[in-house]
């Protein structure tokens, strides 16, 4: 058995670990507020624009009259033999199973499409999808090549693209999740909606951790492209939160004064969905191939978008979740400690009376 100087060393120890827990409790807390925040914010934006493709969709006919074609390539679908899967996880640990979670979920996916003979493109965002999947899979080898032209004594360059494995990583989005910038993600979205136009791939799918509140979370696989139905998620695979997850992450909501149920719809967010669903002619200045040109490509953007900032929230949430049980493990440990350190200092005590005793009574 240990003695007390060890263990009043050890209790010193935990309680230092408790501060830091608690620390990073309150500091998960306040930055979940603001993701929370900005997430409600982003969502009129969605859904005026879901509402003005929509309307445009019910107005118009989604086939050139004279062609014959759909309007817009990313309405076109295509048998899946290269598909291209975003992993939305987190920058850091000490976020329960929140990264493991969606490591699973990304896997799962992966297993079943190679299991079809179908290729698979990874973009992993954060820090610990791109360490997870740089370790396993290699990253895609893009080469140039060069075509001259005799007319005007031009060159071409061509990127060409050299599969080496089934399943390859073909980019890593390292600080999108620190910055959130729309930006940042318009980037990404106009290369993967190029890379969707020229065929290189024929789907895009995207797993990430939706969040509505603090107690309604799923890990959801979520297809972007191709576009069958505007305004609508179309959901493949999800995993819920289990009783147990929910019941923690009430107790520490409730201890920071964070509300567990969904935010309610503001003004703003309201007006945005009763935009173009009246029941009257529109007129469109400029034709539906333009409008379906600028903003599809937008409305991708949006999706992605808003995906991230939905895993940003709900890894605040897991996160504050798993300090507060850090933090209350941690107390019940002291109290154990405390507890065995007074009956071995008590021991002790006990020990060196019967000594003294016997000694006395021995003279």
């Amino acid at each position: 058995m240990a003695n007390v100087l060890d263990l009043r060393r050890r209790i010193r120890s935990v309680k230092n670990t408790r501060q830091i827990t608690k620390a990073m409790k309150m500091v998960s807390a306040s930055k979940l507020r603001r993701a929370q925040d900005r997430t409600m914010r982003a969502r009129p934006y969605a859904e005026m624009l879901s509402n003005v493709l929509e309307s445009l969709v019910r107005r118009t006919d989604l086939y050139n009259n004279e062609t014959g074609e759909i309007i817009h390539p990313l309405l076109v679908e295509r048998e899946e033999k290269n598909v291209l899967l975003i992993v939305i996880a987190g920058d850091k640990g000490f976020a329960g199973g929140f990264n493991s979670n969606i490591g699973k979920a990304a896997q799962k996916f992966i297993t079943e499409r190679t299991g079809k003979g179908q290729n698979v493109d990874l973009e992993p965002v954060g820090k610990k999808a791109i360490g997870f999947y740089k370790k396993r899979f290699p990253a895609a080898n893009y080469e140039k090549t060069e075509e001259h032209y005799d007319n005007d004594l031009s060159t071409h360059y061509e990127t060409v693209r050299h599969r080496a494995q089934q399943i390859e990583v073909a980019a890593e989005h390292l600080d999108l999740l620190l910055k959130a910038d729309f930006g940042a993600v318009a980037e990404i979205a106009r290369d993967i909606i190029a890379r969707y136009e020229r065929s290189e791939i024929d789907a895009v799918y995207i797993v990430y951790n939706e969040f509505k509140s603090v107690i309604q979370q799923r890990i959801v696989v979520e297809k972007l492209l191709p576009i069958r139905k505007l305004g609508t998620h179309e959901i493949t695979a999800s995993e819920e939160m289990t009783d147990e997850q929910r019941e923690a992450a009430v107790k520490a909501a409730a201890a920071e004064g964070i509300s567990v149920h969904e935010s309610e719809d503001k003004e703003a967010e309201a007006e945005a969905k009763k935009f173009g669903t009246a029941d009257v002619d529109y007129i469109f200045d400029q034709s539906p191939e333009e409008i379906f040109r600028n903003l599809m490509p937008r409305y991708v953007t949006t999706q992605i978008f808003h995906a991230l900032l939905e895993s940003v929230a709900a890894e605040h949430a897991a996160r504050m979740t798993a300090t507060d049980a850090a933090t209350k493990n941690a107390g019940d440990l002291i109290d154990s400690l405390s507890l065995t350190m007074n009956r071995v200092r008590q021991a002790a005590i006990t020990k060196e009376i019967i000594e003294i005793v016997s000694g006395a009574a021995a003279l």
